[in-house]
């Protein structure tokens, strides 16, 4: 007697299920495309800082004639020194958060938030915690509340805030000093370039990485 032929069958479910356990949990292309053009857009701004010794030249220093002569100065000094001035303002404010430990875990706390939660999560996968699934309109309000939350209703936006105008201080205070008679601006940066085009440009570059991620989520 003749037994019946089998039929081979493949099990495409465990396939598929196997593949989909195979795919990473969080996509991180678009993360690596944001730090790399950022990163390429701070190291193209700092190509162009000046050498130091010129900030400290002593020989330089002098007290401006009048107010006129001091905003001369600082026009100029700042579209000399853009790059080196935002260094200090960097500094000034990186020293204000390492002296205050907390508050610096919390802006490396909201801004891991930002990128995690909302930017870089695959808008395929919901945000789940604590068991309630949180939807993008949710987890992007919930992001806005806590970011005005921490910088305009605690110490944090106070301390940020005082830094800032301490750093911008102290390079009004140098450019009015600095006299920029033998500074010579290069042909292609015009005497009115704006102070904060080089953070501009890296701000550009890291919406323009981030855009995808975003635009996925509308």
């Amino acid at each position: 007697m003749a037994t019946a032929g089998t039929i081979p069958m493949t099990n495409t479910q465990s396939t598929a299920g196997n593949g989909a356990q195979s795919q990473p949990p969080i996509a991180t292309p678009s993360f690596r495309t944001f730090l790399s053009r950022l990163t390429s857009s701070i190291r193209q701004g700092f190509s162009h800082c000046r050498p130091w010794y010129e900030l400290i030249d002593r020989t330089a220093m002098a007290r401006p004639e009048n107010l006129t002569d001091a905003y001369s100065r600082i026009r100029r000094n700042l579209s000399y020194f853009k790059v080196n001035y935002i260094t200090l303002v960097a500094v000034v404010l990186a020293s204000s958060l390492l002296s205050h430990p907390l508050s610096l875990l919390v802006l490396l706390g909201l801004l891991a938030a930002w990128l995690f939660l909302y930017l870089f999560r695959p808008s395929d996968q919901p945000l789940v915690i604590i068991g309630r699934t949180f939807s993008d309109r949710e987890t992007l309000g919930v992001l806005v509340v806590l970011t005005l939350f921490v910088v305009f209703l605690t110490s944090i936006g106070s301390l940020l805030i005082s830094a800032v105008l301490i750093g911008v201080a102290i390079v009004c205070l140098h450019g009015a000093f600095r006299i920029p008679e033998d500074l010579f601006l290069d042909d292609q940066e015009p005497g009115n370039s704006s102070f904060l085009s080089f953070l501009g440009n890296a701000a550009t570059s890291a919406a323009i990485a981030a855009a995808p991620a975003v635009a996925s989520r509308v």
